[in-house]
């Protein structure tokens, strides 16, 4: 099964190829506003010398991060399923990075930890040992506060770019690569319709006022 993995929710966004539980190729690109979504796709296939038709498989990470960045990894998952009929898998970003803990062997109780913007945080632990990895409490918005309580309780803070709130926390950002190693174990396929973004709060649009007009 060739899978084409692609996590955009963190300003690190990459993308990786695998087969097998091999990864073929990957490549990243650091750039928020400014990523080639597409030219880190060709990068990758042309690394690894496959060709678009070999993808069976578009594994996606689906957050929770940037807005922009999960909807545009989703529309090209989405545009590929309607296109080419490939299977899609979405994987949480923040079960993405536990697993990259354990793989570093960030063992403990690892607490994943980002910005939910509004002074607010993303939070989700996970007890990471060598032999596996295990939830112990599910993703949550909470208020700095509570990050910096698990700080000074020593456990481990990890996320990207923890350290600009939490300075004893480590960096890590969800990764391409992971992300395609996690896929390759799942068959709970969706339809691009079904997957959905992971933001825990409503995301509200509010339309401007109608413009005044001047009295003559």
């Amino acid at each position: 099964m060739t899978i084409l993995a692609l996590e955009f929710s963190s300003v690190q966004r990459s993308v990786a190829l695998a087969r097998g539980g091999d990864v073929l190729a990957a490549a990243a690109d650091a750039g928020e506003r400014g990523t080639n979504a597409f030219g880190l796709i060709e990068e990758v296939l042309t690394t690894a010398k496959r060709t678009r038709e070999e993808i069976e498989v578009i594994a996606v990470g689906l957050g929770p991060g940037s807005y922009t960045g999960i909807r545009v990894a989703l529309a090209i998952a989405q545009g590929w399923q309607m296109a080419r009929g490939v299977k899609l898998l979405g994987v949480g970003s923040v079960e993405c990075l536990a697993a990259q803990a354990q793989a570093e062997k960030i063992y403990g109780r690892v607490n994943v930890v980002i910005d939910a913007q509004r002074g607010e945080f993303y939070l989700a632990t996970y007890e990471v040992a060598a032999e596996g990895m295990k939830e112990a409490a599910p993703l949550k918005i909470v208020m700095a506060a509570e990050v910096e309580s698990r700080a000074a309780a020593g456990e481990i803070l990890i996320g990207p770019e923890v350290t600009r709130w939490f300075p004893t926390g480590k960096t890590l950002f969800p990764s391409a690569i992971m992300m395609a190693k996690l896929a390759v174990r799942r068959n709970n396929f969706s339809s691009g319709g079904q997957l959905e973004p992971i933001y825990l709060r409503a995301t509200n649009f509010v339309k401007s006022p109608p413009a005044r007009v001047r009295p003559a």
